[in-house]
């Protein structure tokens, strides 16, 4: 979907429409949600600070996000995605893998198939989607970011190398911004150089990570799409712009992600019987670990207490994080049957959820309320 939440603010809101739009707290300290396209054009993105975004274009209309309104929005188009496939793998609330390979018999080929989605969701939702048709998820999903706003880019069988390899190096899945300038520096301008280069200059580079970059690169990508049903839960994560060192200073984050968790848990309804933690290395070295939990939860404390525990399973001594992450499955939905012998905090952890919730969605900013931990440069 197209600047998904923003667009939703331009439909449903005609003073909106061709103006510059944040979807944001009114604070100067929270983040950008969401960037319109007629804001785009003046550098703002999502996840930039408010502050940045402001100076960018300060001439800007700023509104609070409506969750329950993106959600219904979400629920719409992937209603419209399961009339073609039942095979569809959520990745966010505004984007998914479909597989279409035995659905072209009732529809067409895939790009008659993704031009049937695209004007459904037009004629029906009053939004833009852009899609991306390959014969591989990688593939799929680097065109579909290239034709937005509603693009349509096609690769076909066998063309994947060829479709890649100009592509510059930023295409790459984990090659960002910050990973960029290195790679130049190192001779890997496009996706192309990645997929000639040598599989240990690529560990060298990368870390284990650089193995699945060359694989990618030559269109070697034979994973499934798997549908929500199998594969559902809930998670944040986050890569820093500086590498973080020891437990204490990976714990506060853990609680950030545990946090956005739980609100989404408490805002749908759900409850999670397992936690996973993610920890990505400097090196691109990935560790994951989880945890099944006596009882299901959907507070912050439960799954930030998760989480920690997690991390003192994995190895960190002095090397360097670039990236955390918290996730709740084993998802079920309304409230669990009452256990024998209960957390005797649980509820009150539950009611406080449900009331910071309310403060979040009432001011329009997730930070409206937060934990002490996560207040910048606090003090004592």
């Amino acid at each position: 979907m197209d600047a998904f939440y923003a667009a939703v603010e331009q439909r449903d809101e005609p003073r909106l429409r061709g103006r510059p739009v944040i979807v944001g707290g009114p604070s100067r300290r929270g983040v950008v949600l969401a960037a319109s396209y007629e804001v785009r054009v003046f550098g703002v993105r999502s996840a930039m600070s408010m502050a940045e975004a402001l100076r960018r274009a300060p001439h800007a209309v700023v509104v609070p996000p409506r969750r329950d309104r993106y959600e219904q929005a979400s629920h719409q188009a992937f209603a419209i995605f399961r009339r073609y496939t039942p095979l569809v793998e959520p990745l966010s609330l505004d984007e998914a893998f479909l597989d279409v390979t035995a659905s072209r018999a009732l529809f067409g080929d895939a790009e008659a198939i993704a031009r049937a989605i695209k004007r459904e969701v037009r004629e029906e939702l009053g939004l833009t989607a852009s899609a991306g048709v390959a014969p591989c998820k990688f593939a799929a999903k680097v065109a579909s970011d290239l034709g937005k706003p509603d693009g349509l880019v096609v690769v076909p069988p066998g063309g994947v190398a060829a479709f890649l390899a100009p592509l510059p190096a930023e295409r790459m899945w984990g090659v960002g911004p910050k990973t960029a300038p290195r790679m130049r520096a190192l001779g890997y301008e496009s996706i192309g150089d990645f997929a000639r280069a040598e599989e240990s200059a690529l560990e060298k580079a990368l870390g284990r990570w650089g193995i699945e970059v060359g694989r990618l690169a030559r269109g070697d990508d034979d994973r499934d799409v798997v549908p929500d049903a199998q594969a559902r839960s809930i998670g944040a994560e986050q890569t820093f712009e500086d590498d973080l060192v020891g437990a204490e200073a990976i714990v506060p984050t853990l609680l950030a992600h545990a946090r956005r968790v739980a609100s989404r848990l408490s805002h749908a309804n759900l409850w999670a019987g397992t936690v996973a933690l993610k920890i990505k290395y400097a090196d691109f070295a990935l560790r994951t670990r989880r945890k099944t939990l006596p009882q299901p939860v959907q507070d912050t404390d439960a799954i930030h207490r998760a989480a920690v525990e997690l991390l003192e399973r994995v190895p960190l001594e002095a090397r360097k994080v670039r990236l955390t992450g918290v996730s709740a499955s084993g998802i079920t939905e309304g409230r669990p049957w009452p256990q024998l012998f209960p957390d005797a905090g649980s509820e009150k952890r539950r009611k406080l959820e449900e009331v910071t919730g309310l403060i979040t969605d009432r001011y329009g900013n997730e930070n409206a309320i937060t934990r002490a931990m996560l207040i910048p440069n606090r003090r004592p």
